[in-house]
């Protein structure tokens, strides 16, 4: 396509127009959290001018949400880290092994991407109080349950992602670390890990950020005790009141490590997510 003036002309306006419908909400988000709570309940006002850092200090003590942090990070973690090494191990079997079913696995695997994950609410949850009978293992309620609920939604698309990565890195380095003594796992660890680091990351970030900003499946499957940030943030709104500027400043604390979290590895998720994408 010609750079010509017309061109530059659509592509600046679509451009600006996509930055402000981006930017004017977290505009209104940052300014919210800033007023008291008597501005932000009355109309919208888009200068704010009793500015006060109160929000911030007093979201702490409205909602337990140092307590839902720590639960958010400990699920998130665990999940992230499990998905990324089933995914790799998965993945690397899948790419480098021809085997009966290989095909079924594959398909099956990305099909599941097809279904709202709403639909799996009720079995999970019966299957889970299933197993909480018959063994005694209490999975709703406790961290191991939701660990394994967001196991099953990231796992798929991280196989499926990083089979199209391990498929782009030649064969020909398996073999030589063979020749020179590595078995099978020994060539995934030693020189296929290193090649596939950029496809890794973009799995460990979006395993990550499927879990950190779930809301359905964590108010079903947690209590007061283990309960996560994307809940919790709804204990603002109470009977009596909304502490619509406590609300903005608590969503902008949760933002934070995913944000940091992505501009910190951002050239290594566009790489792995554009290699697994091509393949």
């Amino acid at each position: 396509m010609r750079n010509t003036t017309g061109f530059k002309v659509f592509r600046g306006v679509t451009l600006t127009l996509l930055g402000l419908f981006t930017l004017i909400p977290l505009y209104a988000m940052v300014s919210s959290s800033l007023k008291p709570l008597a501005d932000v309940q009355g109309t919208f006002t888009w200068w704010p001018t009793n500015l006060t850092i109160q929000p911030f200090i007093d979201m702490w003590s409205t909602v337990p949400l140092a307590r839902y942090f720590v639960n958010s990070l400990i699920i998130c973690t665990c999940a992230t880290v499990a998905s990324v090494i089933l995914a790799i191990i998965a993945a690397f079997a899948v790419s480098r092994f021809r085997f009966r079913g290989r095909g079924v696995f594959t398909t099956t695997v990305l099909s599941t991407q097809m279904f709202p994950g709403i639909l799996f609410l009720l079995p999970l949850f019966i299957i889970f109080v299933n197993i909480n009978s018959a063994t005694g293992i209490q999975l709703v309620g406790s961290y191991f349950g939701l660990i394994l609920t967001y196991l099953t939604f990231s796992l798929p698309f991280s196989v499926w992602m990083l089979v199209g990565y391990f498929d782009s890195i030649p064969k020909e380095l398996d073999e030589a670390a063979m020749v020179d003594g590595c078995g099978p796992l020994g060539a995934l660890w030693r020189v296929v890990l290193p090649a596939a680091r950029p496809g890794v990351i973009a799995v460990a970030i979006y395993s990550f950020m499927t879990a950190w900003g779930e809301v359905l499946f964590a108010s079903v499957m947690t209590t007061d005790e283990n309960r996560t940030l994307a809940v919790g943030l709804r204990q603002y709104s109470t009977y009596q009141n909304v502490y619509w500027n406590q609300i903005m400043a608590a969503s902008l604390v949760v933002s934070v490590p995913v944000v940091i979290g992505f501009l910190l590895v951002q050239r290594h998720f566009v790489a792995g997510m554009t290699a697994g994408a091509v393949k």
